[in-house]
């Protein structure tokens, strides 16, 4: 399924498509990106026999020393039985500050450029796979991984997940489920 447009409005075909064929893989495991809870909060409802990981921005990226997503938010989530992670971006994380202070061309960030070639969806989606893998968050079977573009999300894969230090003998990304046709 191809969206025209980015952003929220795809969010609940997203997940939707996601679901089916998650069911249709026989999967048990979703990842999805959410800041404040709402995107997490409609997978919930949508996946159900699923184990969901939620993985949400790292302490400090907005403001220094606070979580993005509201603690009672996270609290509730995993009273519903989600994994909420809250990590450092696998594809930036302290790259991001010495690209900032000393200029320069950095792999970890080519990473993330070349993903963004399909969308900072697809982006997400994998990084956040990553995250929630470092976490010890997933089993190591093959994954639905959701990612958006700003808010909601709006491309979903299925992909078989790895730790940081084996992306490229081990992560594979198997379908593109959905994503937008253009970029941001």
């Amino acid at each position: 399924m191809i969206f025209e447009k980015p952003g929220p409005a795809n969010t609940d075909q997203t997940l939707a498509a996601a679901f089916d064929r998650g069911i249709q893989l026989g999967l048990d495991e979703v990842v999805v990106s959410s800041s404040s809870g709402k995107t997490a909060y409609k997978a919930l409802d949508v996946f159900h026999g699923f184990r969901l990981t939620v993985v949400t921005y790292h302490c400090g990226f907005r403001e220094p020393f606070q979580p993005v997503m509201p603690n009672d938010v996270k609290r509730d989530l995993e009273n519903k039985g989600a994994t909420v992670v809250s990590a450092t971006h696998a594809l930036s994380g302290v790259e991001r500050s010495i690209a900032k202070k000393y200029q320069g061309l950095y792999p970890v960030l080519l990473i993330a450029d070349t993903l963004r070639l399909f969308g900072q969806g697809t982006k997400v989606a994998v990084e956040i796979s990553i995250m929630a893998a470092d976490a010890g968050a997933l089993s190591g079977n093959d994954i639905v991984a959701i990612g958006g573009t700003a808010k909601g999300v709006d491309t979903a894969l299925i992909l078989r997940p790895s730790n940081q230090s084996n992306i490229f003998t081990d992560l594979c990304i198997r379908e593109i489920i959905c994503k937008p046709r253009t970029g941001k």
